[in-house]
């Protein structure tokens, strides 16, 4: 991907009711409602993001059992795909970090979406209590949950708004993160609970590594581990390259961190683009097959 060439793609944040939680969603392009559009002018891929934290903002959450835990966040990302996407629409799944345990789930689980292609950035789907930083935040996240709830209750519930929004803005700027969209209300005590909430199921709940999921798919999983990533250990790497030495696993040869998405956006997003070329090649191919056909 020549990175000199600079596209202007149309950025917009949504705030979209699913499963009874007001989720905010980013969209890249100029569609806003694909199932608004007619059907030549949809776009013939979606890719869909799966971040390592989840920003659902709505602290009353219904139609979901437990849409707060791990398996919520699952089924919610089910239910997005199955109401707001065509369902001949091809997709890409591009998860991180725990995102990436999300997106296996959604390949195991529902077969019948049409995904031509997962790439898991540095995915924490095994043996997450047993890692280095998985050491220090099972017994916080655990052990000691509700002392954080309270210690974050008692902390910044009684700041005003503006004062959490201008720490919040503060703390980004000393990190030198960019924000064009909704992140001031990360200090809300609600969203510190919802995190703290998920981040114990994950320590306890991704134990053993989805082989059958990983096997099933295989040919079109893309695995990149980082050499310095404290949630998995360059072993993971090594063992999963061993279990499946035909697979698409790649250890990351530029030293990138775990969180990326801070600095290095960038150039994480040029190599997505160079590993899609041929796929995007072959769906052209078999757009312009079907057109010539019919």
């Amino acid at each position: 991907m020549d990175s000199s060439i600079k596209e202007e793609v149309p950025v917009h944040e949504e705030f979209i009711l699913c499963c009874g939680v007001e989720t905010q969603v980013l969209k890249c392009g100029p569609w806003t409602n694909l199932f608004n559009e007619q059907r030549a002018n949809r776009p013939k891929l979606l890719i869909f993001i799966i971040t390592g934290k989840f920003k659902n903002l709505d602290s009353n959450a219904q139609e979901i059992k437990d849409i707060y835990g791990l398996q919520g966040q699952v089924e919610h990302k089910l239910a997005f795909l199955r109401t707001h996407v065509p369902k001949e629409m091809k997709l890409v799944i591009i998860g991180h970090s725990i995102g990436c345990y999300i997106s296996l789930e959604i390949l195991k689980l529902a077969p019948e979406l049409p995904i031509i292609r997962s790439f898991l950035l540095f995915p924490t789907i095994e043996r997450l209590s047993e890692t280095p930083n998985g050491r220090i935040a099972t017994p916080l996240l655990c052990w000691l949950r509700y002392a954080l709830y309270v210690f974050g209750y008692l902390l910044l519930k009684p700041w005003p708004e503006k004062i959490r929004s201008l720490i919040t803005r503060i703390g980004l700027q000393m990190m030198n993160v960019q924000y064009e969209f909704s992140v001031l209300n990360i200090l809300e005590p609600f969203c510190i609970a919802n995190a703290v909430y998920l981040g114990g199921q994950e320590m306890m709940k991704v134990v053993e590594r989805d082989n059958e999921t990983i096997r099933a798919h295989l040919s079109k999983l893309t695995f990149y581990y980082g050499t310095m990533d404290a949630w998995c250990p360059t072993k993971y790497y090594e063992d999963i390259k061993k279990d499946f030495p035909e697979g698409d696993i790649r250890l990351c040869e530029k030293k990138l961190p775990h969180a990326f998405i801070i600095h290095f956006y960038g150039e994480m997003a040029g190599m997505i683009a160079d590993w899609l070329k041929d796929d995007l090649s072959k769906i052209e191919a078999l757009t312009h097959g079907s057109v010539t056909d019919s």
